[in-house]
C-alpha cells in the first residue's frame, strides 16, 4: 500500500474523536484498531472470515457528543488466502475522501455509505447486540427496556410477561452480565424460562462470553430437550450458539457432541449452528467425523452439505482437517456419496486427491 492510498483507519481517528472496531460475521466481537491496521496492509489475514467476507461494524463518536455517534457497517471481499482485497478497501477510501471534498470539511463523512456496494444491515440480533455493546463503550446509558428485562430476569415479573419485553433491552442484559446480579440472575431463571424468551437469551449469549456456571445451566436446559422424543430444533440451535462462546470450551465440546449423536442433528438448523458457532470443537477429529456423517444424511440435502463444507474449507486449518476426515477408511457411504457429488469420484479411495 502506498502513501497515495491512506488508510481507512487513519482516515477515521484522529484527534477529535474516537474509533471502535467490531466483527460483525459470525458473532459480534471487538476488533481493535490495530489488528485491522494490520489486515489493511495485508501483514494478517482477517481473522474471523464468514461467506468469504470481512463484517465490521464501525462506531465513531466525539467524547464531547458521546450521544451522537457514527455507526457504519460495511463488508470487504476476502481472497482465497482470507487477505483484505485491496481493491474494495481502496473504493471506500476513495468515497471518503470524495465526501470530504465535496463537503468542503462539513461533515465529511455522513453520506460516504449511501449507495455504498460494502454496505450492509445486520440482522435483528447482531444489530440489537451492536447498539448494546456501543453504550457501553461510550458510556452512554443502556435502552429503556434494560430495567425491565433485568426485573423479569431475577424473578419480579411472572414467566409470561416476556411478551412485554423489549428486544433491546433483552440485548442489553446480555451484554451485561458483568454488571448488577446480572449473570447470577440469570443462572437461576435459565431452568424455568418459557421456550420463546430462552430462545431468544441463548442466541444473544454467542456474543457474550458466558461463565462456566451459566454454561452449565445452558448445558442442562439442553439435556432436559434432548431426552424428550422430538425435541424443539430451534431451541437445540440456539442452546448450541448460546454455549458455543463459554469460557469453558471443555463444556461447549462436550454439549456440541452429545447433539452431534442425537437424531436432531439432522436437522438443517442444529447443524447449521454447529458449522458457523462452532468451529473450534470441528478441530476434534472425532466431533468433525460425527459432524460430517451428520451433515451428509441430513435433511439439508447435498446443497447444503456443498455449501457448509465450502464456507468451513475457507478456513485452511478446516480445510486441511476436513480433507483428511473425507479419507477416512471407515467413512459411511452416505458421506461418501456427499463427497463424490460435490468434488467427484476421486474420494472412492483413501489417499485420493480432490479433482480439479
Amino acid at each position: 500500500m502506498t502513501d497515495s492510498s491512506p488508510s481507512l483507519t487513519r482516515l477515521l481517528q484522529h484527534a477529535d474523536n474516537r474509533l471502535r472496531l467490531f466483527d460483525m460475521g459470525r458473532r459480534v466481537s471487538k476488533l481493535s484498531v490495530d489488528t485491522f491496521a494490520r489486515i489493511e496492509q495485508n501483514e494478517i489475514p482477517y481473522p474471523t472470515p464468514f461467506l468469504h467476507h470481512a463484517w465490521i461494524g464501525f462506531l465513531i463518536w466525539s467524547p464531547a457528543q458521546k450521544e451522537q455517534c457514527l455507526i457504519w457497517f460495511l463488508k470487504f471481499p476476502l481472497d482465497e488466502q482470507g487477505y483484505l482485497i485491496q481493491a474494495a478497501r481502496d473504493d471506500m477510501v476513495n468515497r471518503l475522501l470524495q465526501n470530504a471534498l465535496s463537503n468542503q470539511g462539513e461533515q465529511p463523512v455522513g453520506d460516504a455509505l449511501k449507495d455504498n456496494p460494502f454496505a450492509f444491515t445486520p440482522d435483528q440480533e447482531k444489530m440489537a447486540t451492536f447498539h448494546a455493546l456501543a453504550t457501553r463503550t461510550t458510556g452512554s446509558a443502556a435502552s429503556q427496556y434494560y430495567e425491565e428485562v433485568q426485573q423479569y430476569i431475577s424473578g419480579q415479573r411472572p414467566d409470561d410477561y416476556w411478551q412485554n419485553l423489549g428486544f433491546q433491552g433483552i440485548a442489553d442484559f446480555t451484554a451485561r452480565l458483568d454488571k448488577s446480579d446480572n449473570e447470577a440472575s440469570l443462572c437461576r431463571a435459565i431452568t424455568r424460562l418459557p421456550e420463546p424468551p430462552l430462545q431468544i437469551i441463548a442466541r444473544l449469549l454467542e456474543h457474550a462470553q458466558p461463565s462456566h456456571e451459566l454454561g452449565r445451566a445452558l448445558a442442562h436446559r439442553l439435556n432436559v430437550l434432548l431426552s424428550q422424543e422430538q425435541p424443539i430444533p430451534e431451541l437445540v440451535a440456539a442452546l448450541i450458539r448460546g454455549l458455543s462462546n463459554c469460557r469453558s470450551q471443555t463444556l461447549t465440546r462436550e454439549e456440541v457432541q452429545k447433539v452431534l449423536q442425537h437424531p436432531c442433528a439432522k436437522e438443517p438448523e442444529v447443524i447449521a449452528a454447529i458449522s458457523s458457532r462452532c468451529t473450534e470443537c470441528l478441530q476434534y477429529p472425532d466431533i468433525l467425523m460425527l459432524f460430517l456423517e451428520q451433515l451428509a444424511s441430513g435433511k439439508a440435502g447435498q446443497t447444503g452439505f456443498s455449501r457448509i463444507i465450502t464456507d468451513l474449507m475457507f478456513s485452511p486449518v478446516m480445510r486441511a482437517l476436513i480433507m483428511q476426515a473425507f479419507r477416512h477408511p471407515e467413512r459411511s457411504e452416505a458421506l461418501s456419496q456427499a463427497i463424490g457429488e460435490m468434488f467427484g469420484s476421486t474420494f472412492s479411495t483413501p489417499g485420493s486427491g480432490v479433482a480439479h
